[in-house]
């Protein structure tokens, strides 16, 4: 089978990019994508020249193993040793899946196909088609993120209590079915919680059923909860509790944007 060496030179640069990427966000790496390009480039201009080296047996896969390590130092952005070993870890285990799932699917479909050449060579460039539908992938979740950021039911707060207040981002959730006492909660983070009130000081709780089971979530009682817009927006004596899971918004009950809606 003919290789050609662009073509060589773009499959592998598409494929180094598609499991860098993956790689990328399964360890959950900040790395910028100009880096997973870079290593990319490099590890492709690798697998190409790696025949030259006449190397086989033990030590092409170590010169293989190595090179790959290579390009998730210089993709990646690492604080610590255990960052790096989790995203060479993933990459590892990304390349053995694919390498593997490819030399099936060669063998079923009886493609020809040229391997211990860096990356799987064929006369169909998987790599490529691989490539795109990443691209699109990331293309849908940059839109789908640029259209739910303008959200109409995004709102930012003030909890106030016993003279103390404090600013939380928010949305109202038709999900939240929580009320004590007959009145609706409003679920706030802990961190939030805690810049109004000692969480030990509080003695009342309801239980709340989620998918992960049963838990008490501890209430209190805010003296008002107020929204941008002036006096109108404000409204007094509103049911809070404290999420038991970590949450970086606090969850506010669609009673409330009732209530706001009849003061208009």
């Amino acid at each position: 089978m003919q290789v050609y060496l662009e073509l060589a030179l773009i499959e592998n640069f598409c494929m180094d990019f598609t499991l860098l990427t993956a790689a990328k966000f399964t360890s959950k790496n900040a790395c910028a994508y100009w880096r997973v390009a870079v290593a990319s480039a490099l590890g492709a201009c690798f697998a190409v020249a790696f025949p030259l080296f006449g190397l086989v047996g033990v030590w092409a896969v170590v010169i293989k193993i190595l090179s790959g390590l290579l390009m998730c130092l210089l993709a990646g952005k690492f604080n610590s040793v255990k960052n790096f070993v989790k995203f060479s870890g993933w990459f590892l285990i990304f390349t053995a899946l694919s390498g593997g799932a490819l030399i099936g699917i060669f063998m079923l479909a009886g493609v020809d196909y040229l391997s211990g050449e860096g990356y799987l060579l064929s006369s169909v460039p998987i790599g490529i088609p691989l490539f795109f539908v990443m691209l699109a992938a990331l293309g849908a979740k940059r839109l789908a993120k640029k259209l739910t950021k303008g959200e109409k039911n995004a709102v930012i707060c003030k909890i106030v209590l016993n003279g103390k207040q404090v600013a939380v981002k928010g949305f109202f959730d038709s999900g939240n079915k929580v009320y004590s006492g007959g009145a609706p909660v409003s679920v706030i983070p802990k961190s939030a919680a805690q810049k109004l009130i000692d969480e030990s000081g509080i003695k009342d709780g309801v239980v709340i059923h989620t998918v992960a089971g049963s838990e008490v979530m501890k209430i209190f009682t805010a003296d008002a909860i107020e929204f941008e817009g002036g006096k109108n927006n404000i409204i007094k004596k509103v049911k809070i509790g404290i999420s038991p899971q970590n949450i970086d918004r606090a969850v506010l009950h669609c009673d409330l944007l009732e209530d706001l809606c009849l003061k208009k």
